[in-house]
Protein backbone atom coordinates (compact mmCIF):
# COMPACT_ATOMS: atom_id res chain seq x y z
CA UNK A 1 0.00 0.00 0.00
CA UNK A 2 1.34 3.42 -1.02
CA UNK A 3 0.21 6.11 1.43
CA UNK A 4 -0.13 9.53 -0.25
CA UNK A 5 -0.68 12.91 1.38
CA UNK A 6 -2.09 15.27 -1.29
CA UNK A 7 -1.68 18.94 -0.40
CA UNK A 8 -3.58 21.56 -2.42
CA UNK A 9 -5.67 24.59 -1.48
CA UNK A 10 -8.11 24.03 -4.36
CA UNK A 11 -11.15 21.89 -3.43
CA UNK A 12 -11.54 20.96 -7.12
CA UNK A 13 -7.93 19.84 -7.39
CA UNK A 14 -8.19 17.79 -4.19
CA UNK A 15 -11.28 16.04 -5.58
CA UNK A 16 -9.58 15.34 -8.91
CA UNK A 17 -6.43 14.05 -7.19
CA UNK A 18 -8.62 11.86 -5.01
CA UNK A 19 -10.26 10.35 -8.10
CA UNK A 20 -6.82 9.60 -9.60
CA UNK A 21 -5.34 7.96 -6.50
CA UNK A 22 -8.50 6.12 -5.43
CA UNK A 23 -8.68 4.48 -8.87
CA UNK A 24 -5.60 2.45 -7.82
CA UNK A 25 -6.19 -0.45 -5.43
CA UNK A 26 -2.79 -0.08 -3.78
CA UNK A 27 -3.08 3.67 -2.97
CA UNK A 28 -4.41 5.21 0.24
CA UNK A 29 -4.80 9.01 0.16
CA UNK A 30 -5.53 11.76 2.68
CA UNK A 31 -5.67 15.49 1.97
CA UNK A 32 -4.46 18.80 3.37
CA UNK A 33 -5.52 22.33 2.33
CA UNK A 34 -2.27 24.15 3.10
CA UNK A 35 1.22 23.69 4.52
CA UNK A 36 0.14 24.05 8.15
CA UNK A 37 -2.44 21.28 7.84
CA UNK A 38 0.03 19.19 5.82
CA UNK A 39 2.59 19.22 8.64
CA UNK A 40 -0.02 17.97 11.11
CA UNK A 41 -1.08 15.19 8.72
CA UNK A 42 2.56 14.36 8.05
CA UNK A 43 3.08 13.16 11.62
CA UNK A 44 -0.37 11.56 12.00
CA UNK A 45 -0.59 9.75 8.67
CA UNK A 46 3.15 9.15 8.01
CA UNK A 47 2.80 9.06 4.21
CA UNK A 48 5.18 7.35 1.80
CA UNK A 49 4.81 10.22 -0.70
CA UNK A 50 3.56 13.81 -0.46
CA UNK A 51 2.21 15.62 -3.52
CA UNK A 52 2.66 19.30 -2.82
CA UNK A 53 1.27 22.38 -4.55
CA UNK A 54 3.51 25.47 -4.44
CA UNK A 55 1.00 28.34 -4.20
CA UNK A 56 -1.12 28.02 -1.03
CA UNK A 57 -2.28 30.37 1.75
CA UNK A 58 -0.92 30.28 5.34
CA UNK A 59 2.19 28.31 4.38
CA UNK A 60 3.23 27.83 0.76
CA UNK A 61 4.67 24.68 -0.77
CA UNK A 62 8.35 25.66 -0.54
CA UNK A 63 8.10 26.59 3.15
CA UNK A 64 6.18 23.36 3.82
CA UNK A 65 8.73 21.27 1.91
CA UNK A 66 11.52 22.89 3.90
CA UNK A 67 9.82 21.89 7.15
CA UNK A 68 9.07 18.35 5.93
CA UNK A 69 12.73 17.71 5.15
CA UNK A 70 13.72 18.73 8.69
CA UNK A 71 10.84 17.32 10.74
CA UNK A 72 10.17 14.03 8.91
CA UNK A 73 12.07 13.58 5.62
CA UNK A 74 9.58 12.20 3.09
CA UNK A 75 9.53 11.70 -0.66
CA UNK A 76 7.82 14.73 -2.21
CA UNK A 77 6.48 15.26 -5.74
CA UNK A 78 5.82 18.95 -6.49
CA UNK A 79 2.80 20.10 -8.51
CA UNK A 80 4.15 22.94 -10.61
CA UNK A 81 2.74 25.65 -12.86
CA UNK A 82 3.86 25.55 -16.52
CA UNK A 83 5.54 28.96 -16.31
CA UNK A 84 9.09 30.24 -15.96
CA UNK A 85 8.32 31.40 -12.41
CA UNK A 86 6.92 27.94 -11.68
CA UNK A 87 10.10 26.40 -13.07
CA UNK A 88 12.33 28.54 -10.83
CA UNK A 89 10.29 27.55 -7.77
CA UNK A 90 10.34 23.89 -8.76
CA UNK A 91 14.13 23.89 -9.17
CA UNK A 92 14.39 25.46 -5.72
CA UNK A 93 12.15 22.63 -4.45
CA UNK A 94 14.51 20.05 -5.97
CA UNK A 95 17.39 21.79 -4.18
CA UNK A 96 15.43 21.56 -0.91
CA UNK A 97 14.88 17.82 -1.34
CA UNK A 98 11.84 17.10 -3.56
CA UNK A 99 12.46 13.97 -5.62
CA UNK A 100 10.32 14.86 -8.65
CA UNK A 101 7.71 17.23 -10.06
CA UNK A 102 4.77 17.25 -12.43
CA UNK A 103 3.30 20.24 -14.22
CA UNK A 104 -0.38 20.96 -13.69
CA UNK A 105 -2.55 20.91 -16.82
CA UNK A 106 -3.41 24.19 -18.49
CA UNK A 107 -7.03 25.17 -19.01
CA UNK A 108 -9.95 23.06 -17.81
CA UNK A 109 -8.42 20.79 -15.19
CA UNK A 110 -11.15 18.15 -15.23
CA UNK A 111 -10.84 17.71 -19.01
CA UNK A 112 -7.07 17.17 -18.83
CA UNK A 113 -7.08 14.55 -16.06
CA UNK A 114 -7.18 11.59 -18.49
CA UNK A 115 -3.68 12.58 -19.63
CA UNK A 116 -2.45 13.98 -16.31
CA UNK A 117 -3.61 11.11 -14.09
CA UNK A 118 -1.49 8.24 -15.49
CA UNK A 119 1.64 10.41 -15.45
CA UNK A 120 0.97 11.39 -11.85
CA UNK A 121 0.46 7.76 -10.82
CA UNK A 122 3.70 6.76 -12.55
CA UNK A 123 5.65 9.54 -10.84
CA UNK A 124 4.22 8.80 -7.39
CA UNK A 125 4.92 5.06 -7.76
CA UNK A 126 8.48 5.86 -8.78
CA UNK A 127 8.85 8.37 -5.95
CA UNK A 128 7.69 5.79 -3.40
CA UNK A 129 10.83 3.80 -4.25
CA UNK A 130 13.15 6.79 -4.55
CA UNK A 131 16.21 7.23 -2.35
CA UNK A 132 16.30 10.26 -0.07
CA UNK A 133 19.71 11.79 0.52
CA UNK A 134 20.66 10.77 4.07
CA UNK A 135 22.75 13.90 4.57
CA UNK A 136 19.99 16.33 3.52
CA UNK A 137 19.42 18.88 6.33
CA UNK A 138 21.05 16.46 8.78
CA UNK A 139 22.36 19.12 11.18
CA UNK A 140 18.95 20.77 11.50
CA UNK A 141 17.23 17.42 12.04
CA UNK A 142 19.65 16.49 14.82
CA UNK A 143 19.12 19.86 16.52
CA UNK A 144 15.36 19.57 16.24
CA UNK A 145 15.25 16.10 17.74
CA UNK A 146 17.69 17.01 20.48
CA UNK A 147 15.52 19.94 21.53
CA UNK A 148 18.01 22.65 20.57
CA UNK A 149 15.36 24.07 18.25
CA UNK A 150 11.65 24.54 18.87
CA UNK A 151 9.19 21.66 18.95
CA UNK A 152 7.94 20.30 15.58
CA UNK A 153 5.43 22.64 14.00
CA UNK A 154 6.71 25.84 15.63
CA UNK A 155 9.82 26.81 13.68
CA UNK A 156 9.32 29.47 11.05
CA UNK A 157 10.16 28.82 7.43
CA UNK A 158 12.60 31.75 7.60
CA UNK A 159 14.56 30.03 10.38
CA UNK A 160 14.80 26.73 8.54
CA UNK A 161 15.04 27.70 4.89
CA UNK A 162 18.44 27.47 3.23
CA UNK A 163 19.00 31.09 2.14
CA UNK A 164 21.20 30.40 -0.87
CA UNK A 165 22.61 27.44 -2.83
CA UNK A 166 25.40 25.48 -1.17
CA UNK A 167 28.88 26.94 -1.67
CA UNK A 168 30.60 25.78 -4.82
CA UNK A 169 33.08 22.94 -4.15
CA UNK A 170 36.72 23.60 -4.97
CA UNK A 171 37.31 22.98 -8.67
CA UNK A 172 39.41 20.01 -9.74
CA UNK A 173 42.58 21.08 -11.54
CA UNK A 174 42.79 19.49 -15.04
CA UNK A 175 45.73 19.00 -17.32
CA UNK A 176 46.49 21.44 -20.16
CA UNK A 177 44.33 21.27 -23.27
CA UNK A 178 45.46 19.25 -26.25
CA UNK A 179 43.60 21.29 -28.88
CA UNK A 180 40.16 22.77 -29.41
CA UNK A 181 38.71 19.52 -27.98
CA UNK A 182 39.41 15.90 -28.61
CA UNK A 183 36.40 14.41 -26.84
CA UNK A 184 32.81 15.31 -25.98
CA UNK A 185 30.88 14.30 -22.85
CA UNK A 186 27.24 13.26 -23.35
CA UNK A 187 25.09 13.17 -20.19
CA UNK A 188 21.62 11.77 -19.57
CA UNK A 189 19.45 12.27 -16.48
CA UNK A 190 15.80 12.34 -15.44
CA UNK A 191 14.15 12.04 -12.00
CA UNK A 192 16.46 13.69 -9.46
CA UNK A 193 18.56 15.10 -12.29
CA UNK A 194 18.91 18.80 -11.38
CA UNK A 195 20.77 18.20 -8.08
CA UNK A 196 22.78 15.42 -9.75
CA UNK A 197 23.84 17.79 -12.54
CA UNK A 198 24.93 20.30 -9.91
CA UNK A 199 27.05 17.60 -8.23
CA UNK A 200 28.54 16.58 -11.58
CA UNK A 201 29.32 20.04 -12.95
CA UNK A 202 30.27 22.11 -9.88
CA UNK A 203 33.70 20.47 -9.32
CA UNK A 204 34.78 21.00 -12.94
CA UNK A 205 37.01 24.03 -13.68
CA UNK A 206 36.20 26.68 -16.27
CA UNK A 207 38.98 25.38 -18.54
CA UNK A 208 37.72 21.79 -18.58
CA UNK A 209 38.86 20.72 -22.05
CA UNK A 210 35.74 18.96 -23.35
CA UNK A 211 32.25 20.24 -24.25
CA UNK A 212 29.43 18.64 -22.24
CA UNK A 213 26.02 17.91 -23.81
CA UNK A 214 23.08 17.21 -21.48
CA UNK A 215 19.72 15.54 -22.12
CA UNK A 216 17.65 16.11 -18.95
CA UNK A 217 14.03 14.98 -19.18
CA UNK A 218 12.04 18.20 -18.59
CA UNK A 219 9.28 20.38 -20.06
CA UNK A 220 10.30 23.26 -22.33
CA UNK A 221 9.59 25.94 -19.73
CA UNK A 222 12.03 24.36 -17.27
CA UNK A 223 15.27 23.85 -19.19
CA UNK A 224 16.05 27.56 -19.60
CA UNK A 225 15.79 28.23 -15.85
CA UNK A 226 17.79 25.02 -15.21
CA UNK A 227 20.60 26.21 -17.50
CA UNK A 228 20.68 29.64 -15.84
CA UNK A 229 20.72 28.09 -12.36
CA UNK A 230 23.59 25.74 -13.24
CA UNK A 231 25.47 28.61 -14.87
CA UNK A 232 25.32 30.48 -11.54
CA UNK A 233 26.41 27.44 -9.53
CA UNK A 234 29.39 26.17 -11.53
CA UNK A 235 32.54 27.53 -13.16
CA UNK A 236 31.60 26.27 -16.62
CA UNK A 237 29.45 28.29 -19.02
CA UNK A 238 25.99 26.69 -19.21
CA UNK A 239 23.39 27.46 -21.89
CA UNK A 240 20.13 26.06 -23.21
CA UNK A 241 20.30 24.85 -26.82
CA UNK A 242 17.62 26.55 -28.92
CA UNK A 243 19.19 26.21 -32.39
CA UNK A 244 22.49 25.29 -34.10
CA UNK A 245 25.29 26.02 -31.63
CA UNK A 246 29.01 25.45 -32.06
CA UNK A 247 30.85 23.39 -29.44
CA UNK A 248 33.65 24.73 -27.27
CA UNK A 249 35.63 23.48 -24.25
CA UNK A 250 34.43 24.69 -20.87
CA UNK A 251 30.83 24.86 -22.09
CA UNK A 252 27.75 22.88 -21.11
CA UNK A 253 24.81 22.58 -23.51
CA UNK A 254 21.39 21.76 -21.99
CA UNK A 255 18.82 20.31 -24.39
CA UNK A 256 15.55 22.24 -24.67
CA UNK A 257 12.64 20.47 -23.01
CA UNK A 258 9.92 18.79 -25.07
CA UNK A 259 12.45 18.55 -27.92
CA UNK A 260 15.61 16.52 -28.52
CA UNK A 261 19.22 17.63 -28.45
CA UNK A 262 21.24 16.20 -31.33
CA UNK A 263 24.69 16.50 -32.86
CA UNK A 264 24.93 17.52 -36.53
CA UNK A 265 27.76 18.46 -38.89
CA UNK A 266 28.24 21.34 -41.31
CA UNK A 267 31.17 20.25 -43.42
CA UNK A 268 33.66 18.96 -40.84
CA UNK A 269 32.41 21.22 -38.04
CA UNK A 270 30.13 19.62 -35.42
CA UNK A 271 27.22 21.54 -33.93
CA UNK A 272 24.59 20.77 -31.33
CA UNK A 273 20.99 21.76 -32.02
CA UNK A 274 17.38 21.26 -30.95
CA UNK A 275 15.24 18.88 -32.98
CA UNK A 276 11.56 17.95 -33.00
CA UNK A 277 10.92 14.87 -30.85
CA UNK A 278 10.40 11.51 -32.53
CA UNK A 279 7.66 9.05 -31.58
CA UNK A 280 10.06 6.13 -31.15
CA UNK A 281 11.59 7.84 -28.13
CA UNK A 282 9.35 7.98 -25.06
CA UNK A 283 11.26 10.60 -23.05
CA UNK A 284 12.54 14.01 -24.17
CA UNK A 285 15.11 15.30 -24.56
CA UNK A 286 16.04 11.74 -25.56
CA UNK A 287 19.36 10.43 -24.22
CA UNK A 288 19.41 7.60 -26.76
CA UNK A 289 19.00 10.04 -29.64
CA UNK A 290 21.67 12.41 -28.30
CA UNK A 291 24.20 9.59 -27.96
CA UNK A 292 23.32 8.03 -31.32
CA UNK A 293 23.70 11.30 -33.25
CA UNK A 294 26.94 12.05 -31.42
CA UNK A 295 28.34 8.67 -32.40
CA UNK A 296 27.24 9.15 -36.00
CA UNK A 297 28.87 12.57 -36.35
CA UNK A 298 31.84 12.38 -33.97
CA UNK A 299 32.66 8.67 -33.67
CA UNK A 300 32.38 6.56 -30.52
CA UNK A 301 36.08 6.92 -29.68
CA UNK A 302 35.62 10.67 -29.17
CA UNK A 303 32.77 10.31 -26.67
CA UNK A 304 32.37 9.82 -22.94
CA UNK A 305 28.85 8.86 -21.86
CA UNK A 306 27.52 9.60 -18.35
CA UNK A 307 24.14 8.17 -17.34
CA UNK A 308 22.67 9.39 -14.06
CA UNK A 309 19.53 9.13 -11.94
CA UNK A 310 16.17 8.60 -13.62
CA UNK A 311 13.35 6.12 -14.06
CA UNK A 312 13.11 4.01 -17.19
CA UNK A 313 15.94 2.95 -19.49
CA UNK A 314 16.58 5.95 -21.77
CA UNK A 315 20.25 6.02 -22.77
CA UNK A 316 21.11 2.47 -21.73
CA UNK A 317 20.95 1.01 -25.24
CA UNK A 318 22.92 3.78 -26.96
CA UNK A 319 25.57 4.06 -24.23
CA UNK A 320 26.06 0.30 -24.19
CA UNK A 321 26.74 0.48 -27.95
CA UNK A 322 29.02 3.46 -27.32
CA UNK A 323 31.19 1.39 -24.99
CA UNK A 324 31.31 -1.59 -27.38
CA UNK A 325 32.46 0.67 -30.24
CA UNK A 326 35.38 2.28 -28.38
CA UNK A 327 33.85 5.04 -26.26
CA UNK A 328 33.91 5.35 -22.48
CA UNK A 329 30.93 5.24 -20.12
CA UNK A 330 30.10 6.02 -16.49
CA UNK A 331 26.91 5.01 -14.67
CA UNK A 332 25.87 6.69 -11.42
CA UNK A 333 26.02 4.23 -8.50
CA UNK A 334 22.83 3.03 -6.86
CA UNK A 335 23.91 4.48 -3.51
CA UNK A 336 23.51 8.10 -4.72
CA UNK A 337 20.86 7.82 -7.46
CA UNK A 338 17.40 9.06 -6.47
CA UNK A 339 16.03 6.45 -8.90
CA UNK A 340 18.48 3.80 -10.16
CA UNK A 341 16.52 3.11 -13.34
CA UNK A 342 18.51 4.52 -16.26
CA UNK A 343 22.01 3.91 -14.82
CA UNK A 344 20.89 0.57 -13.41
CA UNK A 345 19.78 -0.58 -16.86
CA UNK A 346 23.16 0.42 -18.30
CA UNK A 347 24.90 -1.66 -15.63
CA UNK A 348 22.58 -4.62 -16.23
CA UNK A 349 23.40 -4.78 -19.95
CA UNK A 350 27.14 -4.52 -19.29
CA UNK A 351 27.45 -1.06 -20.79
CA UNK A 352 29.08 0.75 -17.85
CA UNK A 353 32.87 0.95 -17.86
CA UNK A 354 32.74 2.67 -14.45
CA UNK A 355 30.04 2.77 -11.76
CA UNK A 356 30.59 5.70 -9.40
CA UNK A 357 28.74 7.87 -6.84
CA UNK A 358 27.58 11.12 -8.41
CA UNK A 359 30.08 13.22 -6.43
CA UNK A 360 32.98 11.17 -7.83
CA UNK A 361 32.08 11.29 -11.53
CA UNK A 362 33.83 14.63 -12.12
CA UNK A 363 37.08 13.14 -10.82
CA UNK A 364 36.95 10.42 -13.49
CA UNK A 365 36.26 12.99 -16.21
CA UNK A 366 39.24 15.12 -15.18
CA UNK A 367 41.53 12.09 -14.88
CA UNK A 368 40.50 10.89 -18.35
CA UNK A 369 41.00 14.40 -19.75
CA UNK A 370 44.66 14.17 -18.74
Amino acid sequence: MIKVLAVDDSALMRRLLGNVFQSQEDFKVVFARDGVEALARLHEFQPDVVTLDIHMPNMDGLACLDRIMVERPTRVVMLSAVTEAGAEQTLEAMHLGAVDFITKPDGAMSLAMDDFGPILIEKVRSASKARLRASLRLTERVRLRAGAAAEPGTLSAFQLRTPRPSPRPAAIVPSARTGPFDRVVVVGSSTGGPPALDALLSPLPDDFPWPILVAQHMPASFTGPLARRLDRLCALTVQEVLGPTSLAPGNVYIGKGDADIIVVKHGETPFVTAAAPRAEHRWHPSVDRLVSTAMQNLGANRLVGVLMTGMGDDGATAMSRLLSEGGRTIAEAEETAVVWGMPGELVKVGGAEVVAPVDKIATFLVDWAR
